[in-house]
């Protein structure tokens, strides 16, 4: 069975067979009315970002082919790359067991990158410690892919 999202929207949620074993899309959006989305380069499998989406941009995700996104922040929709030009061409999505997170298999345009401040990953920092507690970040990205100010001016 498959859920028509054009003629109003996902199957609601069910019985958890239903939902953990079943065939249609039912996810599962926070008390926000989010779910968490997980964002892997198609070919590497580099985790390049995590964002969130709500109904509609999940919706507009599956109908274009292209990621959309929620911004908490600006509290508004945002297609990922429609500034920028790294739009996130979506070859795979699916959803975990309880359909509470989303993993979208990207290929991303423009140049490749994907986070905001210029680097491939927004994961371009490693946790680092040592044996007397102390802890910092790492890039583990020598240098950003683009100058962020290029591409989004001042207000970045």
């Amino acid at each position: 069975m498959s859920t028509n999202i054009k003629a109003g929207g996902f199957a609601p949620r069910a019985d958890k067979n239903t939902v953990e074993l079943g065939d249609e899309l039912r996810p599962k959006f926070d008390e926000n009315g989010l779910i968490v989305a997980a964002v892997t380069d198609f070919e590497s499998g580099e985790l390049v970002m995590v964002g969130y989406m709500n109904a509609e941009s999940l919706r507009r995700t599956i109908e274009t082919g292209e990621a959309w996104y929620w911004s908490r922040s600006r509290q508004e929709y945002w297609k990922k790359g429609g500034t920028s030009g790294q739009v996130q061409e979506v070859i795979e999505l699916r959803t975990d067991c309880d359909q509470d997170a989303i993993w979208l298999r990207v290929k991303v345009h423009g140049n490749g990158a994907t986070c905001h401040v210029g680097y491939r990953s927004c994961f371009f920092r490693t946790v680092k410690s040592d044996d007397t507690g102390e802890v910092w970040l790492e890039k583990s990205e020598a240098s950003p892919t683009y100058d962020p100010q290029e591409v989004y001016g001042e207000n970045q």
